[in-house]
């Protein structure tokens, strides 16, 4: 064979690769790279259609039905009412209550925590843990039974206290009002603020401890200049979640004060049960929807604050 023969059998060949790598080869990796995009989005796809079946639906019905009259026409009759009056009453007491049984429970919980988690016995931290995960989930009809068979008023510890005259409801204690239910809720928000502060915790390493120490820096500077800005964002983001927690429980305030408490949850229970004004069928969905809106203004809140302190997390 003659060397342009060979020239021209090479040059055959070289085309024939280059087709195969631009129209084969590359294909063949765009369909590589797209199946493993894809297959995280297949493996979340139960997930997105269970959010937005037991979600998304339910809210995009209320949003609807909460600017909608008795005859089904939009209008905003609805939320004008529940800025009002009683429900209006209802939105001032819920909003209270979380703000109360939320901060409270986020100091007195970053104290718990951080003993906990300075402490040296791997038991009690197991044991703390272990309990904040139990009591944490602990609410309800079984939490109001418990508290008033303890410190009703003739609870077992109301009667021992009583004996030694130091019963708290001859000093104005009800555990039937509005700051009874605070006192209640004050049982399960602080074992979750342990839960959430913890992992927090975890991320203030020894080192930057040794390193201010290294430089003069007192424990009171350490904690000014470095161990609070860096907890400020976790611990912010943690109250945030603790007021949503309380601002929409319902059953344990429910069943402890029967609903004479004016409380938005409660509201949009006497709606359920039938108990509504004529002309007014359609007001718990409006008291759903502006507790959606501060709901989500809340978990807006939480993401922004949640990113801030993201990179401090181990």
């Amino acid at each position: 064979m003659s060397q342009g023969r060979q020239d021209d059998v090479t040059k055959v060949v070289s085309s024939a690769s280059a087709f195969e790598t631009t129209f084969v080869t590359r294909p063949n990796r765009f369909r590589r790279r797209l199946v493993r995009a894809g297959l995280p989005a297949l493996a979340m796809a139960p997930f997105f259609i269970y959010t937005f079946l037991g979600l998304g639906i339910p809210t995009l019905a209320v949003i609807n039905l909460a600017f909608r009259n008795e005859n089904g026409r939009p209008s905003t009759s609805n939320i004008h009412l529940i800025s009002q009056g009683i429900y209006r009453l209802g939105f001032e007491n819920s909003i209270k209550l979380a703000l109360i049984t939320s901060i409270i429970p986020s100091v007195l919980g970053v104290i718990l925590a951080y003993t906990i988690q300075t402490s040296r016995s791997g038991l009690l931290r197991r044991l703390v843990a272990t309990a904040s995960g139990v009591l944490a989930n602990f609410g309800g009809v079984n939490l109001t039974f418990m508290f008033i068979a303890t410190l009703g008023e003739t609870g077992v510890l109301t009667v021992w206290l009583n004996v030694i005259r130091l019963n708290p409801w001859h000093y104005g204690f009800n555990l039937y009002s509005f700051d009874g239910v605070a006192f209640v809720y004050m049982y399960f928000q602080i074992p979750l603020m342990v839960l959430i502060i913890t992992p927090a915790l975890a991320g203030l390493r020894q080192s930057w401890r040794e390193a201010a120490e290294n430089m003069g820096a007192s424990s009171l500077r350490y904690w000014l200049h470095v161990g609070i800005p860096v907890l400020l964002p976790s611990v912010l983001g943690a109250t945030l979640l603790l007021f949503g927690s309380a601002f929409a429980a319902y059953a344990t305030a429910e069943s402890l004060t029967t609903g004479i408490i004016a409380l938005a949850p409660i509201q949009i229970g006497v709606v359920l049960n039938g108990n509504v004004v004529a002309g007014q069928t359609h007001v718990g969905y409006a008291i759903a929807f502006g507790m959606l809106v501060i709901l989500t203004v809340t978990m807006i809140l939480y993401a922004l604050v949640r990113r801030r302190a993201s990179k401090w997390l181990p």
